[in-house]
C-alpha cells in the first residue's frame, strides 16, 4: 500500500509538525487542500518510539515554532490552497 507522504516536515527538539496534502470536492470541482499535524515523539519503557500528542510546559514553545514554520509554508509557497481553506471557513 502506497502511504501518504508529507509535503513538508519542521522540527524543534522532539517535536515535529507536518504538512500533507488532500484532494478534496468543492462545489464538484477538486481541489488541493494542505493541513497540518503536530505530534512529538518518544522513547516509551521499553526503548520503543512512540508519538503523542500532549506536550509539557517546555514544549509548548516548540510546538508554537513548527506550526508558525508550517503556516509560513502554507502562506508562502501554497497561497491557493490557503485560499481553498479559508473558502472552506465561510
Amino acid at each position: 500500500m502506497d502511504k501518504h507522504q508529507p509535503i513538508e516536515k519542521f522540527r524543534a527538539g522532539q517535536v515535529t509538525c507536518a504538512l500533507f496534502e488532500n484532494e478534496v470536492l468543492m462545489n464538484g470541482q477538486p481541489r488541493q487542500i494542505v493541513n497540518a499535524t503536530l505530534g512529538r515523539r518518544y522513547k516509551d519503557r521499553n526503548g520503543q518510539w512512540k508519538t503523542s500528542q500532549s506536550f509539557s510546559r517546555n514544549e509548548i514553545p516548540l510546538a508554537i515554532y513548527v506550526l508558525e514554520k508550517a503556516f509560513e509554508a502554507m502562506i508562502e509557497k501554497r497561497p491557493e490552497a490557503a485560499e481553498v481553506e479559508h473558502e472552506d471557513v465561510l
